[in-house]
């Protein structure tokens, strides 16, 4: 599952559960000595002293081997230094007795939009070091900048620069274009045309219900936070999700909010009725494995998907296919989200310095090529022309006309009993069963966006 990427904020931990513990760690060193500068190579001037580096990470789809070949990468390149590793797809629940007692990892991998909201803690209570530095650092073995690697506008988000005050506190990590995923076999044995608009799209729902198949399907209701983000995008433009992500006073109340819900309501009318029951961290496969068997045509996910069904059976003929979202109308831009998965350092980390040593080094080209052999792609320029197969397909999506949309609802000091992310995202169930109606859901997104407004962080 993507995070991740489940994507959905719940109840937020307190600061005294907030970081890292010391159970199921993997660990392995060398001895020798880092440098204590910022703007040089790791291993180029000797420290007097050997060093610790303490790393949590969530274990994805791309597995925990990968994040051990990266540290013993580092370690040998920076003789000395020593990374204790945890790893785990339940890495708050690991992490939290640890946490508790004041041991404090050096370095978190985890994204926003985890079920337990970790990383959203930490954001709202201004428990996170400053990386803005890091951007300027020398990758270590190489002689360019960590910003000057990177893809334009990943550290220019919501997500790493929270407080709208110009600097970076999260670390863009492994992108996604996320869209909607299809079997492309299927269209071709049918004949039929991926729809460009969503008046296509209603047209081909109404095909394929005839031939007992349904038009949609969703992992987990977290899921609709990069189709709503993209949304957003097409009904409204760059200002109008700014607004609506910064809480604008009646901004719900617009006309492009409402055709957004119009749209998002219709489309859970032709979603498979059995996606709630199995919408969850345990069943969720299920709803994505309606798509390899030909009874749902298009889900929202991430490129992980092809990863984590790749065992799974599926239809003879079948082909992964990927596209944006349709446009409003003939001819109207058409988005595709990128969700990106983020690295940061705790406020009280015992070796900041060398976790940002550490974040820098993640961006080098060795890094580079090891997360890239299990399908984990950085946002580093010409990344996507070393690609071929399914992620070659995936990752030229932003050549093929579709736009990026990047960003998520902003930052606010906390709100007792107010989560935005339940209410936009978690609700869909409910407009499917018909337990709940649209006019229901836009009152309590109203009501937390008013709620949220006067706390946005300064």
């Amino acid at each position: 599952m993507k995070k991740v990427l489940g994507l959905t904020l719940t109840a937020a931990l307190t600061l005294s559960l907030a970081a890292c513990g010391g159970n199921n760690s993997e660990s392995s060193s060398n001895s020798s000595t880092p440098t204590d500068s910022t703007n040089t190579p790791a291993n180029s001037t000797p420290a007097t002293e050997n060093r610790t580096l303490k790393l949590a990470a969530l274990e994805t789809a791309y597995g925990a081997d990968v994040w051990k070949e990266i540290t013993a990468a580092f370690e040998k390149a920076n003789p000395g230094v020593k990374v204790e590793t945890t790893i785990d797809k339940n890495i708050e629940d690991v992490i939290g007795p640890g946490m508790k007692s004041g041991d404090f990892p050096d370095v978190i991998h985890l994204a926003t939009g985890q079920k337990k909201g970790l990383t959203e803690t930490f954001v709202k209570d201004n428990n996170l070091i400053d990386l803005t530095d890091v951007l300027s650092m020398t990758i270590p073995g190489e002689s360019v900048t960590v910003k000057d690697k990177l893809i334009p506008g990943f550290t220019d988000t919501t997500i790493t620069n929270p407080y709208g005050d110009g600097k970076t506190y999260l670390m863009p990590m492994f992108y996604s274009p996320t869209g909607l995923f299809y079997n492309a076999g299927l269209f071709e044995q049918k004949g039929w045309e991926v729809p460009t608009t969503w008046d296509e799209m209603w047209a081909l729902g109404d095909k394929a219900k005839a031939e007992g198949i349904a038009l949609f399907s969703y992992p987990t209701t977290g899921y609709f936070d990069s189709f709503f983000y993209a949304l957003l995008n097409e009904v409204g433009g760059a200002d109008f999700f700014t607004n609506a992500t910064h809480y604008s006073e009646g901004v719900w109340q617009s006309p492009e909010a409402t055709q957004v819900f119009d749209l998002i309501s219709k489309l859970a009318t032709y979603t498979e009725k059995t996606v709630p029951a199995n919408g969850n961290k345990d069943n969720f496969t299920k709803n994505q494995q309606l798509i390899l068997d030909n009874k749902a045509l298009f889900m929202p996910n991430g490129t992980w998907v092809v990863g984590e069904m790749g065992k799974a059976p599926r239809a003879d003929g079948f082909k992964w296919g990927f596209t944006a979202l349709p446009a409003v109308k003939a001819g109207g831009d058409r988005y595709s989200y990128t969700f990106f998965e983020q690295i940061w350092v705790p406020a009280k980390a015992e070796n900041a310095d060398l976790a940002k040593q550490f974040i820098a080094y993640l961006y080098s080209d060795e890094a580079a090529a090891i997360f890239a052999k299990v399908g984990a792609v950085q946002p580093i320029k010409g990344m996507s022309d070393k690609l071929d197969g399914d992620n070659k397909l995936f990752y030229s999506i932003y050549d093929n006309g579709a736009k990026a949309s990047m960003g998520a609802f902003a930052t606010t000091d906390p709100v007792e009993g107010v989560n935005i992310s339940d209410n936009v995202f978690g609700s869909i169930d409910s407009l499917v069963t018909g337990a709940k109606t649209q006019q229901q859901w836009v009152e309590e997104i109203t009501k937390a966006s008013d709620a949220l407004r006067g706390a946005l962080k300064k």
